[in-house]
């Protein structure tokens, strides 16, 4: 009850505002055709007074008491016309008045109905906080406001560290996974995430850092898919293909069917078999381990410097060389990832033009365009 008469309040306070201006009567304007007929009736006034005194003739005194008669009747017409587009005005204005009183009130009332949920009690700040729902946000900052007050409860940093992760917050999961591996001591999984958050947090290189993490996780549970993955490629950026081919086909080997990283690990398998360098999704052309080691040192904007050198690499070998399919595919999503769609949708079109939209990896290219919301330039499958 009490929301509805604050809308009562605000409805009638607004309405007020929009007619009162309206309501004002506005000072008149005098006629511009008054004061001629003052003069005329003045001149009347004399034109009677001179026949009195004999200073005038009759005849002479009914021509003149003619035209003045026909000059008061036209400006008093045209007064009379004034009067009415004024009297016009005025109706107007209550036809505002009424629409402001009544149409807008209804139309607002109407639409909050329609849209609104009139029928959901009021939630303060603390009920939301206290009862969030689905709304990830507020249970972020219901996060962060508890592991303020208790920055040494590890179960909430291991929680919170993941949910960093999907919500690209990387630097802030590099930390929570820090912290909650010191506090709760570590496990594959934890090892794992923080490995995994350290490689994006470096633009896609698989540091020494993240190496060292990986290996600990696979010391402690084996068959921990994701640290073979990331380690077979960090193998792979360094070079060493033999190895990091042995190490995906043993990670292929060891997967359930229809695992959701099978075809990832088949696509470098396929790469490695056919002397394709570079790793399909990640942001580089083909880093070397003198490149992987001179990253562990830099700053992150030194870092990204580089990641943006080897990109633009990638892209003159490309423009030498545009029959590297793989090459395309590498090149856009690097674009999207360094955030510059315009060449990333460049790249699509020149890949498109190697490998035409109607071919089997033309269509592949098109579906990466769709995959990360970039425009082929027309070009259908």
């Amino acid at each position: 009850m009490l929301f509805w008469i604050l809308v009562a309040i605000l409805t009638a306070a607004v309405t007020v505002a929009l007619v009162l201006p309206l309501m004002r009567a506005a000072s008149p304007l005098p006629s511009p055709h008054s004061h001629d007929i003052e003069v005329y009736r003045d001149q009347l006034d004399e034109l009677a007074r001179d026949r009195e005194a004999g200073l005038i003739s009759g005849a002479d005194a009914e021509l003149a008491r003619a035209e003045i008669g026909r000059r008061l009747i036209a400006a008093s017409a045209a007064d009379a016309s004034n009067a009415e587009s004024v009297s016009k005005r005025r109706g107007s204005k209550r036809l505002a008045q009424a629409f402001i009183l009544l149409c807008l009130p209804a139309v607002g009332l109407c639409l909050y109905l329609t849209t609104g949920s009139p029928g959901v009690p009021a939630q303060p700040l603390a009920a939301r906080l206290a009862n969030p729902g689905e709304d990830i946000n507020i249970l972020i900052a219901k996060a962060e406001n508890h592991l303020a007050l208790n920055p040494d409860d590890g179960a909430g940093w291991d929680l919170l560290a993941p949910i960093y992760m999907r919500n690209g917050r990387v630097d802030d999961a590099v930390a929570a996974y820090d912290r909650a591996i010191r506090l709760l001591g570590p496990t594959a999984a934890r090892l794992g995430g923080h490995a995994e958050a350290l490689i994006v947090q470096s633009g896609g290189l698989v540091t020494a850092a993240a190496q060292d993490a990986l290996k600990q996780a696979l010391a402690l549970d084996a068959n921990d898919p994701r640290s073979e993955f990331y380690l077979a490629l960090g193998l792979k950026q360094e070079g060493k293909h033999g190895d990091a081919l042995a190490a995906f086909r043993k990670l292929a080997g060891t997967s359930p069917p229809g695992a959701p990283w099978l075809p990832l690990v088949n696509q470098h398998i396929a790469e490695l078999t056919a002397g394709e360098p570079g790793a399909v999704g990640q942001p580089l052309g083909n880093p070397t381990s003198e490149d992987i080691a001179a990253a562990e040192g830099m700053s992150a904007g030194d870092r990204q410097a580089m990641i943006r050198s080897m990109v633009d690499g990638l892209a003159g070998r490309l423009k030498e060389n545009p029959d590297n399919f793989e090459g395309w595919m590498r090149l856009i999503r690097a674009y999207v990832v360094l955030d510059q769609r315009d060449k990333a949708q460049d790249a699509l079109r020149d890949g498109l033009q190697a490998f035409p939209a109607g071919a089997d990896e033309g269509k592949q290219l098109l579906a990466l365009g769709r995959e990360l919301g970039i425009d082929g330039g027309g070009a259908k499958q």
